[in-house]
């Protein structure tokens, strides 16, 4: 466009060289202009930076990880981010880490893992839980601290372990271990055995279940999808694209982000993600629904898998990382959450959070050059699509006159997402924030939106923009 827009103006004719060269001048600042991306402006007056992440390999739980702890696996995270950066522990002021099914013994798993990894007694940590956006919710924690002047260095993350989740026994089994821990005499310890019942040996479980309605997340994906149409046939499409576009940015060294782990007892390092698996559409029509039988849609290929993983990233006002020599990734420009109907809408938080961001920031979805979006679900995200593109929805539900639009597919979690990659619910944010200040700089863009849904019907959506100094390594 601005050749032509050159061309354009030199073929008219002027009385002297002089003002050909002027007039070409022009044409070329024009063009230049043309060519200029969209910023955002600084809300916090800090112009907070994303420096850098790191994540460990994202496993299926039972696998490799298997026999560690939480926090082993979060103190990973936090060394791997300090080898990374090569700061030193001393400069960071507070660390926020997220996690979502908590080990009884760590129950502030931010300070427990800050303190294995060597990281000062006097450096404050705490755990922040927001189901699958717990990552989110730390950076955008660390936002508020360092926007309101409180901190400098704030590191974020999260991790999730599913190897191994509290198993508690039934309440009428606590209750009476309590009682007996109480009683003053061994007739009265007795007296209380003698009341066991069978019953009271019945486990609780934990369930990827809502307390509100007691419906499982994968039931309710299935509903979802059911509502806005969405075939087996499109989810199943949809989880092949997500594992052969993660395979391929695999196979193209794009996860600089992840670090490798040793696991004690294990030969080598654990450097890859072990869930990513190419498969074929007449394989994946071969599985049978997973949660609404015999007819719902979702299943075992459709549906993010059960993982370990931990993340954690380093974020600072622009000042202070230019001060420390550090070259930022991008910009923290702006942040929203929402909250819907846990029933009906529990999966719908991009839906939502997507036009609020947009609306907030005064951007259209072609201003957005890369868009990652949680994938909890193939279902999810094409309901979550065909939500923005209807004009029904958003007069109903988004209190607009006109959909919102469809992104562009081709910048849509370019490089896999949950489905395929993994989620570990809590580490999943950061994740999120590097493959969109790494796809940035790869894809030329400027702009990214981060999007996720969360258990009880909330959701996160987030502004990246690509800092000068980005590169992608």
């Amino acid at each position: 466009m601005a050749s032509q827009v050159a061309k354009s103006l030199l073929k008219v004719s002027y009385p002297s060289s002089t003002v050909k060269f002027d007039t070409a001048r022009r044409a070329l600042s024009i063009g230049t202009a043309l060519q200029q991306k969209k910023t955002l402006p600084d809300r916090t007056g800090k112009n907070v930076v994303l420096v850098d992440g790191v994540r460990t390999p994202f496993l299926v739980s039972f696998t490799d990880y298997a026999k560690m702890m939480p926090h082993e696996l979060a103190r990973h995270s936090l060394l791997g981010l300090l080898q990374k950066t090569g700061i030193p522990k001393e400069v960071v002021d507070y660390i926020v880490y997220g996690t979502v099914i908590q080990e009884v013994k760590t129950s502030n798993i931010g300070r427990e893992a800050a303190l294995a990894a060597g990281f000062s007694d006097r450096t404050p940590a705490h755990t922040v839980t927001m189901a699958c956006i717990s990552s989110n919710q730390a950076i955008t924690t660390g936002v508020g601290m360092i926007a309101a002047g409180a901190y400098d260095v704030i590191v974020a993350g999260g991790v999730e372990f599913m190897s191994d989740v509290p198993i508690r026994h039934s309440r009428k089994m606590r209750s009476l271990l309590l009682r007996i821990n109480r009683a003053k005499t061994p007739a009265q310890r007795l007296s209380l055995l003698a009341s066991i019942r069978p019953n009271f040996f019945a486990p609780e479980l934990p369930a990827v279940a809502e307390f509100s309605s007691g419906e499982t997340m994968g039931h309710s994906a299935d509903r979802l999808a059911a509502a806005f149409g969405a075939s087996r046939a499109e989810q199943d499409e949809y989880a092949l694209r997500s594992h052969s576009l993660a395979a391929q940015a695999r196979d193209s060294g794009y996860f600089t982000d992840l670090m490798p782990v040793k696991v004690e007892g294990k030969d080598g390092v654990v450097d890859k993600d072990n869930g990513i698996r190419v498969s074929t559409p007449e394989q994946l029509q071969k599985l049978k629904p997973a949660f609404i039988k015999p007819h719902g849609t979702v299943t075992a290929a459709n549906a993010s898998f059960l993982t370990d993983g931990a993340s954690a990233c380093l974020i600072m006002s622009e000042a202070k990382a230019k001060e420390l020599g550090l070259k930022p990734k991008a910009y923290l420009r702006d942040f929203t959450y929402v909250a819907q109907d846990p029933v009906d809408q529990l999966l719908l938080g991009p839906a939502y959070g997507i036009p609020k961001i947009l609306d907030k920031a005064g951007l259209k979805i072609s201003d957005i050059d890369t868009w990652e979006i949680h994938e909890a679900f193939a279902g999810q995200i094409l309901a979550n699509l065909k939500a923005l593109d209807s004009d029904w929805f958003a007069q109903n539900y988004l209190s607009r006159q006109s959909k919102v639009g469809n992104p562009d597919l081709k910048k849509w979690n370019a490089w896999g997402g949950s489905l395929s990659i993994g989620h570990p619910f809590a580490a999943t944010g950061v994740r999120l924030a590097m493959h969109t200040a790494h796809r940035l700089v790869r894809e030329d863009g400027q702009l990214g939106l981060i999007s996720a849904c969360a258990a009880g019907g909330q959701g996160v959506a987030m502004l990246l923009e690509r800092h000068p100094d980005a590169r992608a390594e």
